[in-house]
């Protein structure tokens, strides 16, 4: 056969082209001379063409199965010509990969939407049952069902503008445009708007008649503490019992912190009396060890001044006591002895053990002990007929039990069960034979609010509010030579005058 033409296209496919994804076609266009059939090799294998003045195809392998016939056309100069369809010559890898990482970041994207939704879905079925709720509070107090005070419109106020703050929060973090945070921000927009024009309204000027009602309390209030003032500022002698229960309790008074330091926050002290020499100076201070139980050091001041500059004192050390339930009576320092029921008594002018009893069915070792203050399950007190001791027994089920003591021998003379539960109460002292518990109000106040007469068996409640320097108060001590009470509180040494009814 003759070739008419200075060249020859051979056009090879490539194996790979089979793979999937090679879809793409070209067409390529083969000029030759007389010639009516194209050779074309099959994809699957490689060729290699030798271009002579021969004008000879080599072939690795026979043409019955490297070669196909394709029908040509002849053109007007008598050139042959043939059109060929052949695959892509080349795999688009980079295009496939790309498309793999644009897929793994729209899918993380379409989770971490999913995952908003779900949230902003538990958040808004909340509120929406918070809505509700505030919804039905406003519909009763527009029909008027409940006295809207003050304190109900705070606290409505307070609710929506924390649910306005957290659904302001949902818009932030919202991408794009979130219908039902709009809609549910809008209704609580209105709420708030709601609640403020019924407080402009309050057509029966209840809040108004209210306000003006605590005012002339606190004016009555004001009446009534001027008028026991003067009633209660009649002199008392020391020693006196002749006056009623007590009306009121000065502003504290800080004297100063415990010799042995801040970190020594529990504790007791006081002002010793003596029956047989009422004006007597003698001042104690017993701060507990670092760990609220032991009782090991104590001192004793024989003037006021001298307990403020820290001087001409007396310091001596116990190897037994437990507690801040400590009292000095007659120069007797009477405290419970360590992990015992017993009662111990040291004579404070040479620091020597005189005599230890137990005290029978007192409970022990912080079974009973009061409210905030551990190991005082047994509170020595003093007042103006002797020596007292307040404690529980597992008979009274924790309810306070008082004994009047004879000093000499620590013998109960005479018992008095209370319906007052002990570790309810912060602390408690005796004046004249009655018995006052206070409790704590809040950081900054305390209240005393009970009373036990011995004399007369009655007990009954009181409101005297008691301002606090400190937090906590470990023990109270009453002196019937001035008629203060000596606060061991937090570390601190403080004293609070008391006033009394007319008797």
């Amino acid at each position: 056969m003759a070739w008419s033409g200075s060249a020859v296209l051979i056009l090879f496919l490539h194996a790979a082209l089979k793979m999937p994804g090679a879809s793409l076609a070209q067409e390529a266009y083969t000029t030759l001379g007389s010639f009516s059939p194209v050779i074309l090799p099959e994809p699957q294998s490689k060729a290699h063409t030798t271009l002579g003045s021969s004008n000879t195809v080599l072939l690795p392998e026979p043409p019955s199965k490297r070669f196909t016939n394709v029908s040509g056309s002849m053109d007007n100069h008598g050139t042959c010509q043939c059109s060929v369809y052949l695959p892509d010559n080349s795999f688009p890898a980079m295009q496939v990969e790309k498309l793999e990482n644009t897929t793994q970041a729209l899918s993380i994207r379409v989770e971490t939407e999913l995952a908003k939704i779900s949230e902003f879905t538990r958040v808004i079925e909340v509120y929406e049952m918070k809505i509700q709720n505030l919804t039905m509070k406003v519909e009763r107090m527009e029909k008027g069902g409940v006295s809207h005070t003050d304190l109900d419109f705070e606290l409505l106020k307070l609710e929506i503008t924390e649910m306005e703050r957290l659904v302001s929060q949902m818009k932030d973090r919202a991408v794009g445009s979130n219908q039902t945070v709009d809609q549910l921000y809008q209704e609580i927009t209105n709420m708030s708007a709601t609640v403020q024009k019924l407080e402009r309204l309050d057509k029966n000027n209840l809040l108004a008649i209210r306000r003006e009602t605590v005012a002339l309390r606190m004016r009555l209030k004001e009446c009534e503490e001027i008028r026991n003032e003067g009633k209660a500022h009649v002199p008392v002698p020391a020693g006196s019992c002749d006056h009623g229960v007590i009306s009121n309790i000065s502003k504290p008074y800080v004297i100063q912190l415990n010799w042995r330091g801040f970190s020594y926050r529990f504790g007791g002290w006081g002002k010793g009396y003596s029956l047989r020499n009422p004006q007597k100076q003698l001042y104690w201070t017993a701060p507990l060890n670092t760990d609220g139980r032991y009782l090991e050091y104590y001192r004793i001041f024989t003037s006021h001044d001298d307990l403020l500059l820290y001087k001409n004192y007396g310091e001596y050390r116990l190897t037994y006591g437990q507690g801040s339930g400590s009292a000095v009576y007659e120069d007797f320092l009477y405290f419970n002895c360590h992990d015992s029921p017993d009662m111990c008594k040291v004579d404070v002018t040479i620091n020597k053990l005189v005599l230890r009893k137990i005290l029978p069915g007192a409970v022990f070792n912080n079974r009973f002990s009061y409210a905030g203050v551990a190991w005082q399950d047994i509170d020595f007190a003093v007042d103006e007929s002797g020596l007292w001791v307040i404690y529980s027994t597992e008979a009274s089920t924790g309810n306070i039990v008082i004994s009047k003591l004879n000093e000499i021998t620590l013998t109960v003379e005479k018992t008095w069960q209370t319906k007052q539960y002990k570790p309810s109460v912060t602390n408690a002292f005796i004046v004249c034979g009655v018995l006052y518990a206070v409790r704590p109000i809040n950081t900054r106040k305390e209240e005393l609010f009970y009373f036990f007469d011995t004399k007369t068996g009655k007990e009954g409640t009181l409101s005297i509010i008691i301002d606090k320097t400190l937090e906590t108060i470990q023990s109270i001590n009453y002196s019937p030579s001035d008629h203060k009470l000596y606060v061991y509180s937090d570390g601190y040494h403080v004293t609070y005058d008391t006033t009394f009814l007319p008797a």
